[in-house]
């Protein structure tokens, strides 16, 4: 009996022995190497596996960083400190991003916007575009639902008592997520050196505007004149008036609008 005890022990330690020769072998043969920088660049980026630079998270940006195929600047939640590790880490110059901060370019809230009936359905702006419901008369304006703030990760957007969405500036990392949940482009990505923006996205001019909404752009075309823009940086395009981000002349025309368009920053 004790022979027998003993040698099931000696087979059975043989079989872990061979058993465990073949795993390794098969370790050595099928191993995958990881290059260290992956866990290095991950950890200089922002770690929060936001989604914003296109990839699965963090270590998927990482791994494409360090195989070359993407830009540091991607990162937008890491910012130029973010560029500036990774630079370090790869060896090779990454250039940061222009720092940029999102605007609400509509100032038609429930006092100005002219309301066509009384909603009452789901409080969601993309399903409410698609079924051509909501209360507000402008079918260019905020549809002022809210969905901007539930999609942005950093917490940078709240609703006015007006129903319109603020942006915390000072919170904002430029991600692009609430720009691109609003279906009707009210939110946008400006630099942000950017002194000025216009705060209407309404594609009709004069009385139509003014049917709908008291503080939307008539497409006037005041503020182009030279007498008001001698930069001559202002251009009317689908009714709207366009500029740079460098306008710089900008006092006399949000001063004349008749509709008080322009949205002056503090920069």
């Amino acid at each position: 009996m004790h022979n027998v005890v003993m040698l099931s022990l000696l087979v059975l330690g043989l079989m872990g022995l061979c058993l465990g020769l073949i795993l390794a072998i098969f370790s050595r043969i099928f191993a995958v190497r990881i290059d260290p920088r992956i866990e290095e660049v991950a950890g200089a980026l922002a770690g929060l596996n936001c989604g914003v630079c296109g990839y699965a998270g963090c270590n998927a940006m990482a791994e494409a960083l360090v195989a070359g195929k993407a830009h540091a600047r991607q990162c937008t939640p890491g910012g130029a400190a973010a560029v500036k590790k990774v630079s370090q880490i790869l060896g090779r110059e990454e250039l940061p991003a222009e720092p940029r901060v999102a605007v609400v370019k509509c100032r038609g809230g429930r006092d100005e916007a002219r309301e066509k009936a009384r909603y009452r359905g789901v409080e969601d702006c993309v399903a409410i575009e698609v079924l051509d419901a909501g209360a507000k008369s402008c079918i260019y304006g905020c549809l002022g639902m809210g969905s901007c703030v539930g999609s942005c990760p950093f917490g940078a957007i709240r609703m006015t008592a007006n129903r319109l969405p603020e942006i915390v500036e000072a919170k904002c990392t430029a991600c692009g997520k609430c720009a691109a949940m609003c279906p009707r482009n009210v939110i946008a990505l400006i630099p942000r050196r950017q002194r000025v923006y216009l705060g209407c996205v309404s594609r009709e001019k004069g009385k139509k505007v003014k049917q709908v909404c008291t503080v939307g752009c008539t497409a006037c075309g005041l503020c182009a004149l030279p007498a008001i823009t001698p930069s001559g940086k202002v251009v009317m395009k689908n009714n709207l008036p366009e500029f740079p981000p460098d306008w710089d002349d900008f006092a006399a025309a949000a001063e004349k609008c008749p509709s008080r368009c322009f949205i002056i920053r503090k920069v």
